[in-house]
């Protein structure tokens, strides 16, 4: 219920924020009112109503206003329509449809030089628009087009009266329609609308009323006067009129507006600082003087956990010292001289290690004799730094991952190593590796990290990367599949180890992270580029692992789905209490995995304000694990956000949906078993909803809860409120391959969210101020959103279907250079690259032995051999080793991926190619021929299979085949279509 004190200290801060006016109003037709629905189901004379299209259809002609019960429809409250018997419908909180051709519908009168702007698109293949405008002058965006391409129209009011549009080519979906602007100051009348209300935008602050039916109206703080109260009754007033809400508001709230921001504007020089986002925190500022002859601040802000300034270069400095001063240093201390960096035209300090607090930062020219010159000393005051959140699993009774504490300093006794392409080979330190206490010296970032599987060191290490580090860069890989592999003896081994990133521009380039049998790692504040297979991959038997404030770009560029490189952070195979959280997916396409069909459990797994950028797919796609999903920004994806199968239990809470077509899927239910099917093939996940944002206006939104479910159920379970539980006898049925068909078991949710024994303690933003959280300043991705820039093309008011590789991102990825010089006093910086006893440093490092190599670390969806090869025939086989002839449909989902061609082996049909080396070899075959063998080098297979109906293929049994030896595979007894063939590697 509202607070009476609280909603009149809103008309102070609603006239504080007014900035001039704009009468305005919109009708959005994807979010239908309650009271819509209760007066169209119980007018069963006039509108029928189709439960698996969830549409109301008019059984009587309508000629004015639209009505139900003798009601006005408030969804379209002002609108006049003139259309007959079955030729107007409402598809519940989707659209409105004109379903023939010349429907004309019209506004309410309007004010000459008002702006008018519709989003609409066709309803089927045939390519229209509203060709029949009145009363509409300068209109652009009227161009043809079919259902694929949500359009939207603009025009200026011609004179003052109603605007009708009309289509002459067919039926027409129409989204929503705005109406801007004061008529060119003919301010006599009020705005023609309902209740002034606008859409929900997130660059702009709006007020926001929750009405009691559950239904919100957003109103632009800049176009109201003020909101006024009579009693029960709120007044939204505007210079041009006024509406009051009857005893209807439940609650007001305001959402801060944000623009995308994001690094410099010249990546690499100090010309212009980053510009902090509308409505976030001021940035951790600090004050600059430059008095004349001193080294000259051009930038200082306080970020978390850290701080940084950057200076313009003196012509007879040799080098530069920094200090710092504030939170747990009562007086300037010198910072460790690796975090003092050249970047050619100008210089940089970064001091990390932080409590939260406000700090100083002075910094001195030092001359060719190694000596400061003490005139030449500035410094940067009042910059605040924040903490982490550290909200989540891995945090669970008060635990801290990797080589930081809680309050963000270093652990007693850390070492620290600064990884840079030139010392990635060199870092040293002495490891215990025997449980009598000796210790073996170990050189390189890869070897120190293979000493620790010993399981006889715990010491704590922050591994800290300047510049860009390429993997030729390394000493060494543990895994050939992945990277670098950081692995503990046994399962849940603490190893205390910190990966981070230092400053805004800290890069992995083609190489990322395998962790096993691992606890206490964190990774946080760097790039992944172009990554061999998955970005970070948590295979096995991992727990309170933190990854945070990373970007996420493409892996090795491949055919087929690996065209953008395959996982960008999976969590499997009995990973436990990790929490992935403010980090950026750009476009990527298979961005999380989380866990596989082995898992014993518990898995639990917290993911929370990340940026899905453009991607795809998997944001996340559950199997078997318990997962809450809270505070993400899904920016138009592609393919769908959250994916739950295989039996897990999923909390969606308070996340914003931006252009997102299937925002939640469970495995063959609701939206999932609709049309073609399934994302995954598999049994289904149970999600549970609460608190989310969906923008509702994109092409063929689909999202369907208990309330109103589809007839092959429903994509989530949504409660009235954060702690409803799910109740136990609400099971979501398996389903076979095939919408509708019911096959046995039955899957539960485990209300693990309303469990005080399992949650943690967090704080969540309202779905509304998520975007301004995750893309402000203290928000996902690297410091200042690192240094590489890219701006995704949308065509506004259009869906961005497109999940296609983006080849001018690729090429900028290929280029990619690190503007990073080197450390103005190279013999510091070049040597073993250990941190001292200053600030962001650790203690003396200590030693290891070297390496034997990785163990086998795991894939894409499955851990599978290192080596192993996956061949597809999706339109060309996805390896340059084979050569084929005759493609055939297929359409299996084989390990979570769905492949739709493959090779048809009939008289003509075959596959040839020749390994170079032994290999167990698998081949997966369609249902839907009936062939269950194939002919090598003219034998038929003997072997047995097995048959997936979910999955819709046949695996053979593995053979082993020869290195050096050629291999043709032709049709068998029957004809059958190969749709994948996986190659291990042979002991």
């Amino acid at each position: 219920m509202m607070k009476a004190k609280a909603i009149l200290s809103l008309t102070a801060l609603m006239l504080g924020l007014c900035q001039g006016v704009q009468a305005q109003q919109k009708w959005d037709f994807t979010q239908t009112p309650a009271n819509d629905i209760r007066v169209l189901s119980s007018n069963g004379d006039a509108w029928s109503y189709d439960d698996t299209k969830k549409r109301y259809e008019n059984t009587v002609d309508i000629d004015g206003a639209i009505k139900a019960s003798n009601t006005e429809l408030e969804l379209t409250k002002g609108l006049t329509v003139k259309a007959a018997a079955k030729k107007f419908r409402i598809d519940v909180d989707q659209r409105i449809q004109l379903a023939g051709k010349n429907i004309p519908l019209a506004t309410p009168a309007l004010k000459k030089g008002q702006v008018v702007t519709i989003v609409f698109a066709s309803t089927g293949s045939t390519a229209v628009t509203f060709d029949v405008l009145s009363n509409l002058s300068g209109t652009s965006g009227f161009e043809a087009a079919d259902k694929s391409t949500t359009q939207t129209g603009t025009g200026t009011v011609s004179q003052d009266g109603a605007v009708t549009f009309q289509c002459s080519g067919g039926s027409i979906n129409i989204f929503s329609i705005e109406v801007t602007g004061d008529g060119g100051g003919n301010n006599d009348d009020p705005t023609p609308s309902a209740d002034f209300s606008v859409g929900q935008d997130a660059t702009k602050t709006q007020a926001i009323l929750q009405l009691k039916d559950r239904t919100k109206r957003y109103y632009n703080t800049v176009d109201l006067t003020d909101i006024s109260f009579s009693g029960k009754n709120v007044i939204i007033n505007l210079p041009n009129g006024s509406y009051t809400f009857t005893n209807e508001v439940e609650d007001i709230t305001f959402a801060k507006g944000t623009n995308q921001g994001g690094g410099d504007d010249n990546p690499g020089g100090d010309d212009n600082p980053p510009t902090p986002q509308p409505g976030d925190d001021t940035g951790g500022e600090g004050t600059i003087t430059n008095p004349e002859g001193t080294v000259q601040l051009t930038e200082a802000r306080g970020w978390l956990e850290s701080a940084y300034v950057k200076f313009s270069l003196l012509d007879h400095a040799k080098s530069y010292n920094a200090y710092v001063k504030g939170g747990q240093y009562n007086d300037y201390t010198k910072i460790d001289q690796q975090l003092v960096r050249n970047y050619g035209s100008y210089g940089r300090a970064d001091v990390v290690g932080l409590k939260a607090g406000t700090y100083d930062i002075k910094v001195v020219a030092v001359n060719a004799n190694g000596e400061e010159v003490a005139a030449t000393a500035n410094e940067a005051t009042g910059m605040e730094v924040k903490n982490y959140s550290r909200q989540g699993f891995a945090f669970m009774g008060g635990y801290s991952p990797g080589a930081y504490n809680s309050d963000g300093t270093l652990k007693q006794g850390a070492k620290v190593f600064y990884v840079t392409s030139k010392t990635a080979k060199t870092i040293k330190t002495a490891v215990v590796t025997d449980k009598k206490g000796g210790t073996t010296e170990c050189t390189g970032l890869q070897t120190i990290i293979q000493a620790y599987e010993k399981g006889c060191d715990t010491t704590p290490i922050a591994f800290r990367f300047i510049g860009k580090v390429s993997k030729d860069d390394l000493d060494a890989i543990g895994s050939k599949e992945e990277g670098i592999q950081v692995k503990g003896r046994n399962a849940d081994s603490e190893l205390n180890l910190t990966f981070e990133g230092i400053g805004d521009d800290a890069t992995i380039y083609g190489f990322g992270f395998l962790v096993r049998n691992s606890k206490s790692v964190e990774f946080r504040n760097f790039a992944i580029m172009r990554c061999m297979d998955d970005g970070l991959s948590l295979d096995t038997d991992n727990s309170n692992i933190w990854i945070h404030h990373t970007d996420q770009f493409y892996g090795k560029h491949g055919s087929g789905d690996h065209e953008k490189g395959d996982g960008a952070t999976d969590v499997k195979s009995d990973s436990k209490y990790v929490t992935v959280s403010y980090n950026r997916f750009w476009d990527t396409g298979k961005s999380n995995m989380f866990g596989m069909k082995s898992e014993s459990g518990p898995n639990y797994i917290s993911y929370d304000h990340n940026w899905f950028d453009h991607s795809d797919s998997r944001h996340p796609r559950v199997r078997t694990m318990t997962v809450h999903v809270w505070n993400n920004f899904f920016d138009n994806v592609a393919k769908y956000g959250v994916g739950a199968t295989t039996g897990s239990s999923v909390f969606v809470e308070n996340n914003y949906f931006l252009k997102t077509k299937k925002p939640i899927l469970s495995s063959a239910q609701g939206t999932d078993a609709l049309g073609s099917g399934t994302f995954s093939g598999e049994q289904p996940g149970f999600i549970k909803a609460y608190g989310n944002y969906f923008d509702r206006t994109t092409a063929h939104f689909s999202y369907y809860t208990q309330a109103r479910p589809a007839a092959s159920g429903i994509d989530a379970y949504e409660t009235a409120a954060r702690n409803d539980k799910v109740p136990a006898d609400y099971k979501l049925t398996a389903y076979s391959g095939e919408a509708g068909s019911v096959s046995s078991g039955a899957f539960a949710y485990n209300n693990f969210d309303t469990n005080a024994q399992l949650m943690y303690n967090y704080t969540v933003d309202a779905a509304e101020d998520v975007p301004s959280v995750v893309r402000g300043y203290y928000g996902a991705g690297r410091l200042n959103h690192g240094d590489f820039t890219y701006t995704f093309s949308d065509n506004v008011g259009n869906d961005n279907t497109d999940s296609a590789y983006d080849s001018t991102l690729g090429g900028l990825l290929d280029n990619y250079k690190s503007a990073f010089v080197g450390f103005f006093d190279e013999e510091s910086g070049s040597g073993t690259g250990e941190g001292g006893d200053n600030p962001g440093g650790g203690d003396n490092p200590g030693g290891g032995d070297n390496p034997g190599g990785g163990d086998n670390p795991g894939g894409g969806d499955t851990p599978t051999t290192e080596g192993t090869i996956l061949a597809s025939f999706d339109g060309s086989p996805s390896n340059s080793m084979f050569t084929v002839n005759g493609y055939g449909d297929g359409k299996i989902t084989y390990d979570g991926t769905s492949y739709k061609k493959g090779i048809k082996l009939n008289s003509s049909g075959y596959i040839k190619f020749t390994p170079t080396q032994n290999y167990k070899m698998t081949l997966i075959l369609s249902l839907e021929k009936k062939g269950r063998d194939v002919s090598i080098n003219g034998e038929k297979t003997t072997v047995s299979g097995t048959e997936n109906k979910d999955g819709n293929y046949y695996e053979l049994q593995p053979i082993s085949i020869t290195a050096g030896t050629a291999y043709e595979l032709k049709k068998g007894t029957e004809e059958s279509i190969l749709m994948l063939i996986k190659l291990e590697p042979a002991e």
